[in-house]
């Protein structure tokens, strides 16, 4: 490897449970629209032959809970809890939605904290929302569990609570697109390699956070986590 003129930043990871090693982050991409519930509240419409994605930077990750620092530039900080899906191969080109899941490393969960008044303030001008969506620490995100330990997804219920106080919960079963069905459409935009999360997208009930909130995460018998907004 070349010597580096500055030194190189550690490569973003999350944990991986019953194991010391961790998962290195290489891309996140995220899911709009995914509950057709969220759809509404946030006056969109959903399009089932043209899925919405985004993406955050890698090093946006805040590992297996903690304290999560308040963002600048914004007065609405909202919470959006999401199914994560980590990839452990390359994808051969376009993945077939029957050979997607092959891909799947693990599962965990996260949230996808948006500046909501900078998205509201971009989209009315038409604009791109980035600053919205990938600033620092906006994806918390749990351990990983092993695909082959999770078993099936749709059946489980999606939760957050905020200071004890419940505000988001759906079954994964009620997300519009399917992880393989994502996976396949991914793969039509992009090199999927192993290292991408993949955020799945939230349900409804998304609400504004405040410094010293505490929030807990999970997905019903599988994973959960928690934080506090710093």
């Amino acid at each position: 490897m070349p010597q580096t003129v500055i030194p190189a930043p550690a490569p973003a990871s999350l944990p991986v449970r019953g194991s010391d090693a961790v998962f290195p982050v290489r891309r996140i991409y995220c899911v709009g629209r995914n509950f057709a519930d969220h759809a509404k509240e946030m006056g969109a419409s959903i399009d089932r032959g043209n899925p919405v994605f985004f993406m955050k930077p890698a090093d946006a990750v805040v590992p297996g809970g903690g304290d999560v620092p308040y963002p600048p530039a914004t007065r609405e900080l909202h919470h959006e809890v999401e199914l994560v899906v980590a990839l452990g191969r390359d994808a051969p080109g376009v993945v077939p939605v029957d050979g997607a899941l092959a891909l799947v490393f693990g599962y965990g969960v996260g949230l996808d904290l948006t500046r909501r008044d900078l998205q509201a303030n971009a989209k009315a001008k038409g604009l791109p929302w980035d600053t919205a969506k990938g600033f620092d620490h906006s994806a918390p995100a749990s351990e990983l569990v092993p695909a082959a330990e999770a078993g099936s997804l749709a059946t489980r219920a999606l939760w957050l609570t905020v200071n004890g106080e419940p505000r988001q919960r759906a079954l994964l079963g009620d997300m519009v697109f399917t992880v393989a069905e994502v996976i396949n459409e991914l793969s039509k935009l992009y090199a999927l390699k192993a290292g991408d999360l993949v955020f799945m997208g939230t349900p409804a009930g998304v609400a504004a956070l405040q410094p010293g909130d505490v929030f807990q995460a999970g997905i019903e018998g599988l994973v959960e986590f928690g934080g506090r907004i710093a």
